[in-house]
Order: structure tokens, then sequence, then C-alpha cells
């Protein structure tokens, strides 16, 4: 009788916990087997996903030191090429914060290369746009580097470049971020234009004059004003914000009603319940009519650079009715509600469809359930994923949504639905192992005729007796349609179960404002049979 080695070993079935010979599959925290991302995706999902939080099996240390190392590559294979993809994601406003892309540009400003220090410093003003961003660029980089000359006269650009006006409104709305204020950084950069004189000494020595602008002016005004005082100024002046509004009064209702009509675009979906606690905000008034036009302004979100997870995270906290930390409560208002979710599709921007058959796939194992995305609270990758599989399910015209663990998870989702009720189900959801093959098995078994499978993971699968490239090549030969595949990952590790070689798989990166039009223009050459 033969030896049946086939039993052993075989290309087209073989266990989530070996590699598949042949090929260059790596072990991944989960003890299953994936590919290895290249640092150039490393990079990219480090910049949108950031490491805050850690994920399931790797604590935030590691995670980082894990991101960083890859970073450090990108820079000695090329640094021009790493500070260009830097500065393209952060100016576009493609990830959820611009910490990432700041603590990657201070690697940058500190690499071995010259020309990659220059081209770093001379793109300061892209990625470090607001004074906090500046502030967070300086904590990052003289971990890495002294105060030398190019980084002083860089900073120095940063404040010499921005008129009178600009830099008045930074210096009074930024004034201090982890230890930094505008006194300590002027001292350190020592910039030098006559335009400026008048501020840097008000910021540096506290010298009031006649040759302020006139935000400064109001702004120590404001200070000292009672409540009525404070109405007036905010009235006068409309680049008076929040932040510059003393504690003492920034709770009451007449400040915020003063501010609402000006308030930037940001602020205003931050603050939604601070609004609806103190009465400002309630069914039918006007200041909620004022709340909801701003946040139907498709213009004004993109101009703003409003990246979905803060319309997420608001959303998220708003319909709950109270505040993440702290005691403040409110009753949601539903008109502010409906319009939180109509935001969030405006902030990916117009995503044309592909008109291919799509099986969205969401892991909702146990893996997924850990962590924050962005450090939001309760913003797990799993209500993540859920949230933006609706970006595609909304747009698209053949869609099935299906949810896995070690088993295939009932989880019938429309894109009809509030993305809140969605969020709320995704909770309920019971956990399980990682079987990334499951979705082309189930969709093989049930003779559903798909042309794409987008898959929202961390690819950390490891349970499974098949792998999932083999399950979709199965796919394919069984229902004789060339079907692609889409890895959506959730996380900032290494890892994604889209073989490399295959023309059909992509990997892309989760809540990466340009991913759901990467999908689209991915899977629009999809043959449909």
């Amino acid at each position: 009788m033969a030896v049946q080695f086939q039993r052993h070993v075989s290309t087209k079935r073989t266990p989530q916990s070996e590699p598949i010979l042949g090929t260059t599959q790596v072990e991944n925290n989960a003890g299953g087997y994936s590919w290895a991302v290249d640092d150039w995706v490393r990079l990219d999902r480090f910049l949108v996903l950031g490491t805050e939080g850690g994920t399931y099996y790797t604590n935030e240390h590691k995670l980082t030191r894990d991101a960083a190392a890859a970073v450090f590559r990108c820079i000695e294979a090329d640094g021009p090429r790493t500070v260009r993809r830097i500065v393209e994601i952060s100016q576009a406003g493609r990830a959820p914060k611009n910490d990432p892309a700041l603590f990657a540009l201070a690697l940058c400003a500190s690499a071995t290369s010259q020309a990659t220090r220059r081209i770093a410093l001379e793109n300061l003003p892209h990625v470090a746009r607001i004074a906090t961003h500046l502030f967070t660029f300086l904590t990052y980089v003289q971990e890495f580097r002294g105060w030398g000359r190019a980084l002083r006269n860089a900073t120095a650009r940063w404040y010499e470049d921005k008129t009178v006006e600009a830099l008045a409104y930074q210096m009074v709305k930024y004034r201090q971020r982890g230890g930094w204020t505008h006194r300590d950084v002027l001292r350190k950069s020592h910039p030098d234009v006559p335009k400026h004189r008048a501020l840097f000494d008000w910021a540096t020595h506290g010298k009031v004059t006649a040759k302020l602008p006139q935000i400064v002016s109001d702004f120590i005004a404001l200070q000292s004003a009672d409540l009525k005082t404070a109405v007036r100024l905010i009235a006068e002046n409309p680049s008076l914000t929040w932040e510059m509004v003393p504690s003492e009064i920034l709770g009451k209702r007449d400040i915020w009603a003063a501010l609402l009509p000006n308030m930037p675009m940001t602020a205003m979906i931050r603050n939604l319940g601070r609004m609806t606690a103190n009465g400002l905000i309630m069914p039918l008034s006007d200041a909620t009519t004022s709340a909801v036009a701003k946040l139907s302004d498709e213009a004004a979100i993109r101009k703003a650079r409003v990246h979905p997870i803060s319309v997420l995270a608001a959303l998220s906290t708003y319909a709950l009715g109270h505040g993440v930390r702290g005691s403040l409560m409110w009753a949601p208002v539903s008109q502010v509600i409906d319009a939180l979710d109509a935001a969030f599709y405006t902030a990916f921007g117009n995503v044309e469809p592909s008109g291919a058959r799509h099986v969205l796939a969401l892991d909702v194992s146990g893996s997924m359930s850990w962590g924050e995305v962005s450090g939001v609270p309760g913003l797990t990758p799993l209500i993540a994923a859920a949230a933006m599989s609706l970006v595609t399910a909304a747009t698209e015209p053949a869609v099935t949504t299906v949810a896995f663990s070690h088993e295939m998870v009932p989880l019938p989702i429309s894109p009809r639905e509030r993305i809140d009720d969605v969020m709320r189900r995704t909770r309920g959801l019971p956990f399980g192992g990682t079987d990334c093959a499951l979705p082309m098995i189930w969709a093989r078994q049930e003779g559903v005729r798909a042309d794409v499978f987008v898959i929202y993971t961390d690819s950390e699968t490891w349970c499974g007796n098949i792998h999932p490239v083999q399950a979709l090549r199965d796919y394919r030969a069984s229902m004789g349609i060339p079907a692609k595949l889409v890895v959506v990952g959730m996380e900032g590790n290494d890892f994604t179960i889209a073989d490399p070689e295959d023309a059909g798989m992509l990997d892309v990166v989760g809540f990466d404002t340009a991913t759901p039009q990467v999908i689209s223009d991915f899977t629009a050459q999809a043959v449909t049979q």
C-alpha cells in the first residue's frame, strides 16, 4: 500500500497553523501563518491606524517599537519617498490622528542622511499645520536629536511664514501642549521678523501694546470679562473659539449660543453633547437647525479635513447620552444623530461604485473585540470594521454582509440602518477563534456568486484547516468566477492574509479615507458572470 504523503503535505489544503509550502508565509501573533506586509504597507498602517493601546496579541510598547523599526527601514531605503508619503497622508486628512505622521516626520528629521533631514524639515509646516502639531513634533524630535541650526531655523520659519492674523490665532487658540508653550519654542528657535515683533514680545514677556492684533486684545479682555461682556466679545469677533474662553463661564448656554454660528466644524462635532446638556441644542431649536445644516455641508466637512473616525466617535458618544469620562449627561436629539450618520459617509468623499458583486465579511473573533482604534474609547476594531463596511454597502448595488470567527455568525446588516444601531448590535456578537477562510468556504457551499470578497480583519488567522488563499482558489475553480480578495487591515500589525504574488488580492488600510474608493477601483474590472 502506498504511503499517503498527501495527508501530511498539500499546497491546496494546509492547516492555518502551518505555512503553505513554497510560500513566504510567516508566523503571526496568534500562532497561525499569514504573509508579512512590506515596510511601505507597514508605514501606511502606522500613519493611519497608529499603535495606541496595542492589540489583543501585542502591547503598545512592542507594537510601537515594531512600527518605528519599519519606518526606520523605509527612511534608510528611500528617505525622500518616506517624507512624501507622510505629507501625502497627513495633508489629505486620511488618518484619524496626525500624531503618527508627526512622529514619523520626527524620525525623518533625525535621519543619518542630510538630504532626508532637509526635506523633512522643509515639510514641517505641511504636517505640523497648527501649533498643537508643532508642539507634538518637538516633543518627539528631541528624543532623537539635538537643537541644531537646521531644526531651529525650520521651527523659526513655522512662525515667520505666517501672516500676523494667522499667527495670532494660533497663539491664543493653541497655547500649550506636552509641556511646550509658545514662549518656550520662541526662546529655542529665535524667529525674527518685524511684522511679528509685537506678538513675540507678548508671548515671551507678556508685553501688551496697541500693535497687537484684535484677536489677542479680545482674548486678553475675555479673560476677565463678565458673562454679558464675554458674549458681546464673541459676537463681535468670530475668530474667538471655545478654547479661548475662561473655564469659569465656559459652561454657560449663552456662551455656546454666541460661539455656535462661527464654530469650526471639528469643534462643533466634539461639543454636541455639551451643547445638548446645557439646553442649547434641543428638538426643533434654532441651534439644532444650525448644527444640522453644518453637518450637512459636504464642502465644509471636506475643507475641515473631518475624519470619519471623528464623526463615528461623536456619533457613538452622542447617541449614548453621556460622556465616556466625567458626569455630563444629555437627551440625544434624533435630528443630530441622523445628521452625524450622514456626515460619516460624507467624510469619506464621493465613492464611485464598481458594480461588482460584493461579499463583505467581518472578522468578529476575540482579537477584533479588544483595543481601541485611534485611542477612541469603546471603538474596537470590530465596531470600526462594521461601520466602515457600511460605506461600501451603501455605495455598491450588489452586497451581502456576513460575519465569522471560528464559525459563521449571523449578522444581517442593511445600509439603510443607522450606524449607531449597527454598532450597538455588533457589540453583542459572540467572539471566538479566527478562521479567515470561512467567507469563501461559506460562499462556495451556498452557491453565492461573488466577484470580490472584502474581509475586514487583523489577519491573525489560525484555527482553520485551510488557508484563506486556498479557500479562495477553491471558490474560483468551483464557481468559475475569477473572484478577487481585498483585505482591510484593521490593526497596525505586520500581517495580511492576501498573497502578494496573486494579482487578484489586495491589502488596504482600514479607516484610511481613501480605502473605499481604492476597493471600488480594484474591483471595477471584476467579470460578472
